[in-house]
């Protein structure tokens, strides 16, 4: 793609970033056939080529963002399935994180959306504050249907039935390694979000690492990886975030070392390994930026180091007419007779398009004993996509129903997932109970059963719907 940017303006790295991506792209349009929101409204102009062209338009011209640009970069997820699919290396992500912070700086948003952006902002980064405000919409959950403003709507109906209590093993200190020889030292990523909507995780992250012979640091000074605000285009406040991890990681590096920074959120992860690139112009933080992207690790990433092909999974779960690890069989609806728990696992977008890790978990819960299988269109967003779902949630709720009803055809014992919001987006919606993949492989080495499972009540969720037709 031919660009025409003034020397002037490509002293600004951002733009001079933005100009290499631009030329890299060749029209071909095959971004449209794997791009969620194209496929649900089949615009042009909402695919990554269509938006591709506005980007550049609005940057070339160096003019005030306007509302219709506005519009279709805001209906972008940024799940970065384009950027698995274009076959001329199109850099994406950052483009349209680049498109984001002009738009914060250029455009006036209506007093509506600027107010619901800045509660956003200043509430899910923050576990506390969050979790008073999850109290506050189950308490306001059952009037939902009063609220006249989609999106208030979808800010209640996404409260969960039960708020887990805090659990101390988020606050700074170390975890020992359970074997003679210690394998490795980790930093473990707490998240913001995800300590306020499902501890059991992070628990179980802990435990199963320590079991298999990593020492785990709980680093003092850590939070929010940033990403919530970075997509809003809020830079300053997405860099604070991050300059604050990437210093808490710092001391641990410097001090008693660390072999990789664990992140078993993939939308966190996706951007705390993007540091480098955020802080490459910041003459003090970018060779340390660029050191802990360096060892930012998924989670699932460790686990294949630290799990090897003959290590023997001591109790891989099984149906059994007397219940599974504790389970009584009849919670698990078809399973019993059946082998193996049949685990259908969900691919989040920040993991498999993000970070490119496509086959570690499921190979993991193979070993561990697992049957599991993919559901249809495995590349399509689940429609979460950090706060898209409450910012877009008539989209969202399209793009939830299709990823539902795929899953729901697999049939499944349980679904596993590696990122906390699309754990929440599907919920039980599809018939099973879904959990985090390390929970499942904290049970097959020597853990609890995921207490999501031992909770579920399979006559209790609600039928997932059939897949939407697409709309012209």
């Amino acid at each position: 793609m031919q660009t025409t940017f003034t020397p002037e303006q490509l002293r600004d790295p951002d733009t001079a970033r933005s100009n290499e991506i631009l030329r890299a792209c060749v029209h071909c349009g095959f971004c449209t056939a794997t791009c969620p929101t194209y496929q649900v409204l089949g615009d042009e102009l909402d695919s990554p080529r269509g938006r591709i062209y506005l980007i550049k338009q609005m940057l070339e011209e160096g003019r005030p963002a306007d509302a219709d640009t506005v519009k279709h970069i805001d209906r972008c997820l940024s799940c970065l399935a384009c950027m698995t699919t274009c076959p001329s290396g199109v850099h994406y992500m950052h483009l349209v994180d680049h498109a984001r912070a002009y738009i914060e700086e250029t455009y006036e948003r209506p007093w509506r959306d600027r107010a619901l952006r800045w509660v956003l902002a200043q509430v899910l980064p923050y576990p506390n504050r969050f979790r008073l405000a999850l109290l506050a919409a189950k308490i306001g959950r059952p009037f939902r249907r009063l609220v006249p403003d989609a999106r208030l709507r979808a800010m209640l109906e996404m409260a969960p039935a039960v708020i887990p209590p805090v659990s101390r093993n988020d606050d700074p200190q170390t975890f020992q390694a359970e074997r003679p020889e210690r394998r490795m030292r980790v930093a473990l990523m707490t998240g913001c979000a995800q300590r306020a909507l499902n501890t059991d995780i992070n628990d179980a992250t802990i435990r199963l690492l320590t079991r298999l012979g990593a020492e785990v640091v709980i680093p003092d000074g850590m939070g929010c990886c940033g990403a919530l605000t970075h997509h809003m285009g809020k830079t300053e406040s997405s860099h604070g975030f991050a300059a604050r991890n990437i210093e808490a990681w710092t001391r641990e590096m410097e001090g008693g070392g660390l072999d990789a920074i664990v992140v078993n959120t993939s939308g966190c992860g996706t951007t705390v390994k993007d540091y480098g690139h955020m802080f490459r112009t910041d003459p003090a933080m970018a060779g340390k930026a660029a050191a802990v992207s360096a060892i930012a690790r998924d989670v699932s990433e460790v686990l294949v180091e630290l799990l090897p092909a003959d290590h023997p999974f001591e109790t891989p779960p099984r149906p059994a007419r007397d219940g599974v690890g504790g389970v009584p069989t009849e919670r698990l609806p078809e399973a019993e007779g059946r082998g193996p728990m049949r685990v259908a696992y969900h691919a989040a977008c920040s993991l498999q398009h993000g970070q490119k890790v496509k086959s570690a978990p499921k190979d993991l819960l193979k070993r561990a004993g697992f049957q599991v299988v993919e559901p249809r269109d495995a590349h399509l967003c689940c429609g979460s996509a950090g706060t898209y779902n409450l910012m877009q949630p008539e989209i969202s709720k399209q793009l939830k129903a299709r990823k539902v009803a795929t899953l729901a055809e697999r049939r499944p014992d349980v679904i596993a997932a590696g990122n906390i919001g699309c754990m929440m987006q599907i919920g039980t919606a599809a018939g099973a109970p879904v959990v985090h993949t390390v929970e499942l492989l904290d049970w097959a080495t020597g853990g609890p059963v995921p207490p999501a499972i031992a909770a579920f009540e399979p006559h209790s969720a609600p039928r997932a719907p059939e897949t939407p037709r697409l709309r012209a």
